[in-house]
């Protein structure tokens, strides 16, 4: 049996495209797989496959040596169980930068591909066998991209996203805007969640410049909600760093609506890195970053001291 898995921290991509990829695998190839997670969905995730009514993933801690594994939704070893390279990875789909450092038994299928999403990679690899998706996969298919692209808004979507989302939507009955305003409203609901958990909700590792950084990014219609937990976010900074061995953590609270992030300023590192990054001038504890919304595009490209 086949796992399927994205990254660690999942959203609602790496949550999804597992489950579409093994039904694909499964139904269409023959060949026997399951999705399953690497950690709990996030709040957004969670509404899709509840809405949907979509059986969640087993969790698993990491894999067997040995094992089949196909990657989806990233590449980069930080993301993935430990034992990584000792599992047989067949297959990789992903949508983000080549980072490095898996090592496979053989040669393997790998597609990468600059496009907003991940299912929408597996849109086109089933070629003609869409039409035998049934309706919740088409469904999961549909709300993995209006999340990656943040219904159209983000720097990363392309025509060609776009162009796949609408024909789901087309074939579903589903109206896009009031769909995207569900998945929205789902994913801003963060008040039962602690401070280290949405420090490490939607965060990635990255070194830049000789510091080891988690940046993590929270897309919400309800800036204010994260905003007015500022003072403790920032002081859970110092311990989630420690315990993950970084440097520092970077909190970017973007606004969906208005289409800017606020960076948290909770000392000179990060006012040091905005400012060499984004051109801006920090006064306090916060900085707006107009039109910034991507992490992978945006964010991660421009990050210096």
């Amino acid at each position: 049996m086949i796992k399927v898995f994205g990254h660690k921290s999942p959203d609602t991509d790496s949550t999804g495209s597992p489950i579409i990829w093994a039904w694909y695998l499964t139904e269409v190839k023959g060949t026997p797989a399951k999705p399953v997670l690497l950690g709990e969905p996030n709040t957004e995730a969670a509404f899709v496959l509840k809405r949907w009514g979509l059986t969640k993933p087993e969790i698993i801690a990491d894999v067997a040596a040995g094992e089949d594994v196909v990657i989806v939704d990233t590449n980069n070893p930080a993301e993935l169980p430990a034992s990584i390279n000792e599992a047989n990875v067949i297959q990789i789909i992903d949508h983000h930068l080549l980072a490095g450092g898996l090592k496979t038994k053989g040669p393997i299928d790998i597609t990468v591909r600059p496009l907003a999403c991940t299912a929408t990679i597996m849109h086109d690899l089933m070629g003609d066998d869409t039409a035998r998706m049934p309706e919740a996969i088409k469904c999961a298919m549909l709300s993995c991209i209006l999340s990656d692209t943040l219904e159209f808004r983000s720097p990363t979507t392309t025509a060609h996203d776009r162009e796949v989302a609408e024909g789901l939507a087309g074939e579903l009955g589903i109206s896009i805007p009031d769909y995207a305003a569900e998945l929205f409203a789902a994913k801003s609901d963060v008040s039962a969640f602690s401070d280290a958990e949405l420090l490490r909700m939607d965060s990635k590792e990255y070194s830049v410049a000789g510091k080891e950084l988690r940046v993590s990014v929270l897309e919400t219609t309800s800036p204010k909600m994260i905003l007015d937990r500022k003072a403790s976010l920032m002081r859970s900074m110092e311990t989630v760093a420690a315990e993950d061995g970084a440097d520092q953590v970077l909190l970017f609270v973007v606004d969906i609506l208005k289409e800017e992030a606020t960076l948290l300023v909770p000392n000179d590192l990060v006012k040091r890195m905005a400012e060499a990054s984004f051109g801006a001038a920090v006064s306090g504890d916060t900085v707006v970053l107009p039109g910034i919304m991507s992490r992978k595009k945006q964010i991660i490209p421009a990050l210096k001291l």
